[in-house]
């Protein structure tokens, strides 16, 4: 059985794959995938548990070409790639978010980040492959 390979490495596959099509396609497509991501975090920020809301307002969505928000991402910051929007939690002042998903020693964990999206996941897949074909339509035609 293969070893699953990281989200990175799936994400370098795709931009691979994804420099073969027109950039008015990628161009067109983009307002999906930052619909679906906004659709996986309103589905997140439903689920967060909620104390002072400061973890809840620190779900973000970062478009194509936009740098995450500090200690989102593991520790770091990290750009979307063209064909990327990327939804995080967790910010400067806000960084417990992975206690919350995952739980510590002393506290159960209530997920929400995971079930957010596949709740949200269905709906925005169908989005987007909605617009790619019809961004390769558009393009097949020339029209861009």
């Amino acid at each position: 059985m293969s070893k699953p390979k990281s989200l990175a490495e799936q994400s370098r596959i795709l931009s691979e794959r994804l420099k073969a099509i027109p950039a008015a396609v990628v161009r067109d497509v983009q307002p999906a995938l930052i619909k679906g991501a906004e659709d996986v975090a309103a589905a997140q920020r439903a689920l967060v548990p909620v104390d002072d809301g400061d973890l809840k307002a620190s779900i973000t969505v970062t478009t194509p070409g936009q740098t995450t928000p500090g200690y989102a991402e593991g520790g770091g910051k990290r750009t979307a790639g063209s064909n990327q929007a990327l939804v995080t939690a967790g910010n400067e002042k806000v960084r417990h978010g992975h206690l919350q998903e995952f739980g510590t020693v002393k506290q159960e964990a209530q997920p929400f980040m995971r079930p957010g999206y596949r709740l949200a996941k269905p709906k925005a897949l169908r989005r987007i492959q909605r617009a790619i074909g019809q961004a390769v339509r558009k393009a097949a035609e020339g029209d861009e």
